[in-house]
């Protein structure tokens, strides 16, 4: 099929005319001004008598803002729209392009085909973006991206329009007259249409444990993760790529079995030193629960998702309150770690002395809105039962294992030099730890961390804490034996492999992340929406009195609220009233996606819909 290209604003048609020549190609180039003023123009004559020869269609006197009364998609979208140096015209400011850039990408929004592209050309600092050089402060600029963005577009390319490369091109137009402007610096802009923001419906889980079946509404920030089988056998995602390479070097070390098929999403037993705030509490429907042995197997026979009838009699947020003290009998969370799993197969005695077992899975956290704190991620964990005395031999052969994959990985990908290191767990502080690996000295007593560091990608971070190992030797029946245990978060060393800066793209819907791993293999990422807009909002209250402020539960809120997008929460004001006692509270938020396009007006209605949920959930009263 031919591919249609509009061109808006061609003032003497020289940038359509070099166009003109492609293969399978059909032009419809166009011009604000009448076919009168415009044929006065140097070259103009030429280069429109030049595309007609060529079978292009010249339009006079269209608005840019208003593309479909001009071109009706039943006539055919178009596959790309090119819109050079767009400016109102005389001395117009930075305020009214922005609202003239607004309306062009509305409009073009309805004669686009789905996987169409929009360029738009800008002199050097006018787009706003770190590609300008050197940028313009945000408020003097265009403003593009977020201007785009309320159109439902994301920037995925940018390059520098070089105009002495097109031949026969002259820049004009200059202040609404046949006169040409400096374009040296100049970028073009690519634009592409973003998936749409999400809109969740509740969903429910539904467990066999034995022979009871149970269920329970998932929580609503959850919901777009908790079936999203990225380690199943069809699946493409690099986390099961590296999953699989992990795999397939241990077996070269150790005897090896994969016990993956039968992990419950739900725990009971208490752990002592995680903080119920931590935990994504959830409530069993029906009444009838299984009984604690069942919960303490750890197992599950089968899981299906269903979508909740909002009739139903369960919280609108898919997660309740922590009990205070210690959990009861009939309160339930998802697994934060599979260490429990692991540690349960062993007290069973469900395992053979000298064998590596296997479990992968994603577990779940309630964080503090974080770069690297991650609410789900995918956890791999080793369990090895070895001679008492072999146990520092067994961690060496697991850990050089690990390196020897993961090395392996990385020099594919791209070729820049990685470290993995082993290192002490009594060198460091919690402080000094990633949100995984102090979750993870919370769950048992570490002994050793690993770390991986990489020649840094200029997106992401330069290292990371990956994965965690300590030893039992009083978890056994028999004293001859002690248990190795060794966990990875599969999603860090994704990202770091990968170079994907942010970890909410793990978990995008856009099919371009995927596309660029093909049948599995694994590659340096190349985001496809590049310099999004930030849009920051303030919240302050009271505190309700007497009452502690559980600030994880706040960042919850906000992760719910935005569907994780907003990136920052920043304490920046405290205040103790002097006569009344009560303390009040302000906060920053900062709202950025890493996939889609966000506007500054869905951020407003995010940021009123999280003052209200704190108003109702925390009951803090808002100033």
């Amino acid at each position: 099929p031919l591919r249609r290209v509009l061109l808006l604003g061609e003032g003497n048609f020289s940038f359509a005319a070099s166009l003109c020549g492609a293969t399978r190609t059909h032009i419809v180039a166009t011009c604000y001004e009448s076919k009168e003023e415009v044929s006065g123009w140097e070259r103009a004559a030429e280069n429109i008598q030049r595309l007609r020869e060529r079978g292009a269609e010249i339009v006079f006197s269209v608005d840019c803002t208003k593309l479909k009364d001009y071109f009706s998609p039943e006539k055919g979208e178009f596959d790309c729209i090119y819109f050079n140096f767009p400016h109102c015209g005389r001395k117009a400011g930075v305020v009214k392009n922005r609202e003239l850039l607004s309306h062009f990408f509305r409009s073009c929004a309805e004669v686009l085909a789905e996987e169409g592209e929009i360029h738009v050309a800008l002199c050097n600092g006018q787009g706003g973006t770190p590609a300008d050089q050197p940028q313009r402060e945000w408020h003097n600029s265009w403003q593009i991206v977020a201007v785009a963005a309320g159109a439902g577009f994301i920037l995925s390319n940018v390059h520098p329009f070089k105009a002495e490369t097109i031949h026969g091109y002259k820049c004009t137009g200059y202040r609404s007259q046949d006169k040409s402007f400096c374009v040296e610096g100049a970028l073009n802009h690519i634009f592409t249409r973003s998936t749409p923001l999400p809109c969740f419906k509740p969903v429910i889980c539904e467990i066999e444990l034995g022979s009871r079946k149970v269920s329970f509404q998932v929580p609503q920030v959850l919901v777009d993760k908790i079936n999203r089988g990225f380690l199943e056998l069809n699946s493409n995602h690099p986390v099961r790529t590296v999953k699989e390479k992990l795999t397939t070097e241990l077996s070269q070390a150790f005897p090896l079995q994969d016990i993956d098929c039968c992990l419950s999403l739900l725990h009971q037993r208490h752990l002592n030193e995680v903080c119920h705030s931590n935990l994504f509490w959830i409530r069993l429907s029906p009444e009838e629960t299984p009984s604690t042995e069942e919960m303490s197997h750890g197992l599950a026979n089968a899981v299906s998702f269903s979508h909740a009838d909002r009739s139903r009699d369960t919280d609108r947020n898919g997660w309740v309150d922590a009990p205070a003290g210690c959990c009861t009998s009939k309160q339930y969370y998802l697994r934060p770690s599979l260490l429990p799993c692991a540690q349960a197969i062993i007290q069973r005695g469900a395992f053979l002395p000298g064998t590596l077992h296997v479990l992968s899975g994603p577990v779940f956290r309630k964080c503090l809105i974080a770069p690297s704190s991650m609410p789900v991620f995918h956890e791999m964990v080793f369990v090895c039962a070895v001679d008492r005395g072999t146990e520092n031999s067994c961690i060496q052969m697991l850990v050089n294992s690990i390196k020897t994959s993961i090395h392996s990985l990385h020099q594919t990908v791209s070729g820049l030099k990685v470290n993995i290191s082993l290192q002490e767990a009594t060198s460091f502080e919690t402080a000094e730890l990633n949100d995984f690996a102090a979750f993870e000295s919370q769950l048992s007593k570490i002994e050793h961390f690993i770390h991986m560091e990489v020649d840094t990608f200029s997106s992401c971070e330069k290292g990371s804490w990956v994965g965690v190992i300590r030893t039992a030797h009083d978890e056994l029946v028999s004293s001859e034996l002690v248990v190795v245990f060794a966990s990875l978060n599969l999603d860090i060393l994704a990202m770091l492999i990968c170079g994907i800066a942010d970890w909410r793209m793990l978990w995008t819907s856009d099919r371009r992340f995927l596309l660029q791993f093909p049948r599995g293999e694994l590659r340096l990422f190349k985001s496809f929406s590049l310099y999004p807009p930030s849009y920051k909002h303030d919240v302050s209250f009271w505190l309700p009195d007497g009452e502690q402020f559980d600030e994880v539960a706040f960042h919850t809120i906000a992760r719910q609220v935005s569907g994780e997008m907003a990136v920052s929460i920043q304490l920046i004001d405290s205040f103790q009233h002097p006569e009344m006692g009560r303390k009040s509270l302000c906060y920053r938020l900062t709202f950025q996606s890493c996939d889609k396009a966000l506007s500054h007006q869905e951020v407003a209605e995010m940021q009123l819909l999280f003052r209200k949920e704190i108003n109702q959930c925390l009951r803090v009263t808002l100033r």
